[in-house]
């Protein structure tokens, strides 16, 4: 046997090259690592022995997702003789669908179809129920159509939670379809619960009548409607404003032997009340109480609202207490309406009483509820009875900015400018970011005690905080430097606004009609302010000898002073704007500036018919 290669493979290689020799010994070293090598486990101790009930638990106690993720897999390729089963796959899928990961689930779903492990219809109820919640009804379906893939019969349970799922994502003709071929094509036999939540899809299409005709064919179908068949037919028609439909509906549900529960009456107590008859609504709720149903809380929050609305405090109060004697928990905003009727007749004391009655009932107060009373008492002129109850709601929570602007603002209103200022370092120290109201609040402040200095200090934080102007603090600069004869400070904040390049140009036309229509009557220290002019691409106005040219659009002012240096041109005629080139320091100005400038010259009498030097 001959073996032939080619010779300049080797042409590299001379026959005096040492060659390295490696001892076997080193070559069979090499296994040993491989041989002890381990993966260290993701918790600390790890159990010598684990079975699947425990290997549950532990991941059911697991706080952290990705952590409870990475047990999981340890303990299916690591730990000695353990293999997976059911019951495992389906605590973390659960877990993980609940948090909406769903990339994983999805993983995990097609390594329990492999695995071949048999499954439970409960394991696709809970992936379907969160693919609803999560918006995404799609794969809600596609779950559901895969059911049988694994070797599991889709029931009724499934059906149901499907179609839940779809009307929470208001996929309502989607759900008539299933409805109708739930047994040709999937084999499932619907029962009264999928009735209901067709019923429940026709109301929430608006479709009342066929919602009806469904709740008419139930009994030919084998089925009898229940409390929550009629309830849900009730609110269809209470939602299309039609009581007359929703109190027959109430009226057949007594007939068929059923009793209203609290939703029933609640519905129907919404219903009178969403049309103006709170008369008609109390009645319903007398009538449930005569007929031994508790309201719920949300009995209590329809009907607390539409006391306060009717402004009758007093009734409002006593149910809202009632409520808390019950164990029920009431939402921040009932209780900030509450609040706010009893204040708002006069009544700020029982409104505090409230408030100390929710701090004992282990219901804290948010920074909502405590905003609106600290706003009504700062109202009344109790500054420092908000602020001792500021402190007190402080130390047990973080104030939001809403709570900081109501109690800035009403100290600024009484001249306690340094107490604002100590709220405002206190604010900033929290890590709450002030916004224009809060800017606003130390303006008209600082206004109010005459110091324009202030206002320009505070206008200048505002924009390097990049906080733009709004039309309130538009308002508060011109009238209040205006008020108080400081039209050069006016000029030179506008001024520095338009260079700062930080221009709403909604609020600067609203400061520009502003100005236009306070400039008139008032006059300065030592000079007068003449006529202003406004048009859309900017504003002129005349102060002692100085006339003040702005143009927002162009992010462009220049002050002219009499007698100044600034040329106007002639290039041609004066048929069109065109014609006058403007310069500035032997800059050429933009056709808006240079139309200002020519408006604001005429109307102060500078520029003549024709060309002129300014002297």
């Amino acid at each position: 046997m001959r073996c032939y290669f080619r010779s300049n493979r080797f042409k590299h290689i001379s026959l005096h090259t040492p060659i390295s020799i490696v001892p076997l010994r080193f070559i069979f070293a090499i296994e040993t690592p491989l041989q002890s090598y381990t993966v260290t486990p993701p918790i600390k101790p790890w159990p010598q022995r684990l079975f699947p009930k425990r290997l549950v638990a532990m991941i059911r106690r697991q706080q952290n997702l990705d952590l409870a993720l990475q047990i999981f897999h340890y303990a299916g390729k690591f730990h000695p003789a353990f293999s997976h089963n059911y019951d495992t796959y389906h605590a973390i899928i659960h877990r993980l669908s609940r948090a909406r990961a769903f990339e994983p689930v999805e993983s995990l779903l097609l390594e329990l179809q492999d695995a071949g492990i048999n499954c439970s219809e409960d394991l696709f109820i809970t992936v379907i129920r969160s693919y609803g919640l999560a918006g995404r009804p799609k794969m809600a379906l596609k779950t559901f159509l895969r059911i049988q893939t694994f070797g599991v019969r889709r029931s009724v349970r499934s059906l149901n939670t499907l179609l839940n799922a779809l009307v929470q994502n208001n996929r309502f003709s989607l759900v008539h379809l299933l409805f109708k071929y739930s047994k040709s094509k999937f084999g499932v036999v619907p029962n009264v619960f999928t009735c209901n939540i067709l019923i429940k899809a026709l109301c929430k299409k608006n479709d009342v009548e066929g919602a009806r005709k469904v709740f008419d064919e139930m009994p030919a179908m084998g089925m009898v409607p229940n409390v929550v068949t009629y309830t849900t037919i009730l609110g269809g028609y209470v939602s299309r404003g039609d009581m007359v439909g929703a109190k027959r509906v109430f009226g057949e549900l007594f007939d068929h032997g059923w009793l209203p529960d609290a939703t029933t009456y609640t519905i129907l107590m919404d219903g009178y009340i969403k049309k103006g008859r709170f008369t008609d609504a109390v009645k319903v709720m007398d009538e449930m109480e005569e007929n031994g149903v508790e309201p719920n809380d949300v009995t209590y929050g329809v009907i607390i609202l539409a006391y306060c609305k009717e402004e009758k405090s007093g009734e409002a109060l006593n149910l809202l207490n009632d409520m808390l004697e019950k164990k029920y928990i009431p939402n921040s905003a009932l209780c900030c309406k509450v609040i706010d009727v009893l204040c708002s007749e006069g009544r700020v004391k029982e409104a505090c009483k409230l408030w100390e009655k929710l701090l004992k009932k282990n219901c804290t107060p948010d920074n909502a509820i405590t905003s609106t009373l600290i706003h009504w008492l700062c109202k009344e002129g109790n500054i420092w009875e908000a602020r001792k109850l500021f402190n007190e709601f402080e130390s047990g929570t973080i104030s939001s900015l809403l709570t900081y602007n109501t109690l800035i603002g009403g100290m600024c209103e009484i001249g306690e400018l340094c107490e604002a200022a100590r709220l405002w370092d206190d604010m900033l120290e929290k890590g709450c970011v002030p916004n224009e109201f809060t800017y606003n609040m130390l303006i008209k402040g600082f206004l109010k005690i005459g110091k324009a200095e202030e206002v320009i200090k505070v206008v200048e934080e505002m924009l390097d905080k990049g906080c733009l102007l709004n039309e309130s603090t538009y308002s508060l600069l011109v009238e209040g430097l205006l008020k108080l004869g400081k039209g050069e400070e006016l000029f030179n904040i506008l001024s520095m606004i338009i260079s700062n390049g930080a221009v709403d140009f909604k609020a600067w036309h609203f400061c520009r009609n502003s100005l236009h229509a306070q400039i008139y009557p008032l006059r300065q220290s030592g000079g007068k302010l003449f006529k202003a002019l406004s048009c859309p691409e900017g504003l002129a106005f005349h102060v002692e000898n100085v006339l003040c040219v702005m143009c927002p659009l162009e992010c462009t002012n220049f002050l002219i002073k009499v007698p100044a240096y600034y040329y106007v041109m002639r290039v041609g005629g004066f048929s069109k704007l065109d014609d006058l080139s403007f310069r500035w320091d032997g800059k050429r100005l933009s056709l808006a500036a240079a139309r200002v400038c020519m408006k604001a010259l005429s109307s102060t009498g500078i520029l003549g018919h024709r060309s002129a030097q300014l002297q």
